[in-house]
């Protein structure tokens, strides 16, 4: 009888599960949503981008990220326009109130990193980031 092989795809959720249980603590103090903190941490690094962009970049259904990005446009967090050049694209960037809540979040989100890093290692968290690059580099 062959041996079952183990499921990467449920080891990796588990172990996202168990990552977040670091950072869910602070975006719920400031009352972001983990896809919320994703959206802001993207365009806060990447400048304005194209909605399907955006999607791809937060891994979220596009449908999804539209909900997501009309609360965070009621609580001011961003700005959604559309293309010059093509009015089909919708556009959206950070309003000064998002890189308030970036730069605001971003030591607490350091000090998570750190706490992580201190239980994992920080040799074997460099390797799981390499790791984890490279796999998602594999096209099928």
């Amino acid at each position: 009888m062959s041996r079952q092989r183990q499921s990467l795809t449920l080891h990796l959720l588990q172990a996202r599960e168990v990552a977040m249980s670091f950072f869910r603590p602070s975006l719920k103090d400031i009352g972001l949503t983990e896809q919320q903190w994703r959206v802001v941490r993207i365009l806060s690094q990447q400048g304005e981008l194209e909605i399907n962009r955006l999607a791809d970049l937060a891994c979220m259904l596009k449908p999804s990220m539209t909900g997501v990005l009309a609360r965070m446009e009621i609580a001011e967090l961003v700005k959604r326009r559309r293309s010059e050049h093509d009015q089909r694209r919708v556009l959206v960037k950070l309003t000064a109130t998002g890189h308030s809540c970036f730069e605001n979040m971003s030591g607490r989100m350091e000090e998570n990193y750190e706490r992580l890093q201190e239980r994992f290692g920080a040799e074997k968290l460099q390797t799981l980031l390499v790791l984890l690059n490279d796999l998602k580099s594999v096209k099928r």
